[in-house]
């Protein structure tokens, strides 16, 4: 039997086991996945007990993709550009790290029928979902990405990795914005509510933008709360989940399931 888990802290609230098991079902291979809560001190240990014990593939979620990233000896490109890994498996010289967070994010895209050729784009936030999305974003040629973050030495850190096209400001720059942008990214996990303090305005999110948020729940997330004011084009990140999760499904077994299947509209249910 494959054996897959999924580490972080938290984790209690990973939809990962359900998803995974559904594509076991769908494309007949028997497998288990589990999760397991993995403090920051121990990630390591865990990983290597893990695979040692006959392990096949795992998911890797906060805090612990850049130190994934630092225990892997083989990459994708997209873990290259991302500096960090949110999927691992075994080879026969150590680990194979993936990041499969930017092409989940496209895929999910797709999905909503978002073209993001030529557009200009604001990504709140600059952590590591970020960082696995900013490859594959720019693969898909916009027109101009701006980082704004609370620590603008953090945001334009992140920008000089990936050349020109990139900007990073501070939080408090965004008033300063000319006009508004055609999808705004929330990467910020808190959320906005009491975490920051911004409140977006019609001078960043036009009734023709999009909002797109990377964190998901039962319920409509703070950040797409208060753009449902300013833009009818809301999407929660269920859809990223499920498709990060196929194409780490695909790096494992080489099966492509379908991410969209109707066995997952509970979780798309909830996308705006």
């Amino acid at each position: 039997m494959n054996r897959f888990a999924v580490f972080g802290d938290p984790v209690s609230h990973s939809k990962s086991p359900l998803i995974h098991k559904c594509f076991g079902k769908q494309v007949g291979l028997d497998l288990s996945y589990t999760k397991k809560r993995v403090k920051s001190r121990d990630f390591e240990n865990n990983v290597l007990d893990f695979f040692m014990n006959g392990g096949s593939g795992l998911n890797i979620t906060l805090p612990h993709k850049f130190s994934a990233f630092k225990i892997a000896t083989e990459y994708s490109d997209e873990a290259l550009s991302a500096r960090a890994c949110n999927t691992l498996k075994p080879t026969k010289n150590g680990l194979y790290g993936h990041n499969t967070d930017g092409l989940g994010l496209l895929d999910d895209f797709d999905r909503l029928g978002w073209d993001i050729n030529g557009a200009r784009i604001l990504i709140l936030g600059a952590g590591g979902a970020v960082s696995g999305c900013l490859g594959p974003l720019l693969a898909r040629s916009p027109d101009l990405i701006v980082i704004a973050n609370r620590s603008i030495e953090k945001a334009q850190t992140l920008s000089e990795r990936f050349g020109p096209q990139i900007f990073g400001i501070g939080l408090d720059a965004l008033s300063s914005q000319n006009r508004p942008f055609d999808l705004v990214i929330n990467g910020i996990s808190a959320g906005l509510s009491g975490s920051t303090n911004i409140e977006l305005s019609d001078r960043i999110v036009s009734a023709n933008s999009a909002c797109y948020d990377l964190i998901y729940g039962s319920q409509a997330t703070p950040f797409l709360t208060m753009c449902r004011n300013l833009t009818a084009n809301l999407a929660d990140g269920s859809g990223m989940l499920l498709a990060q999760a196929a194409r780490s499904f695909e790096f494992w077994t080489g099966i492509y399931p379908d991410p969209f299947a109707k066995t997952f509209d509970f979780l798309l249910a909830s996308n705006s």
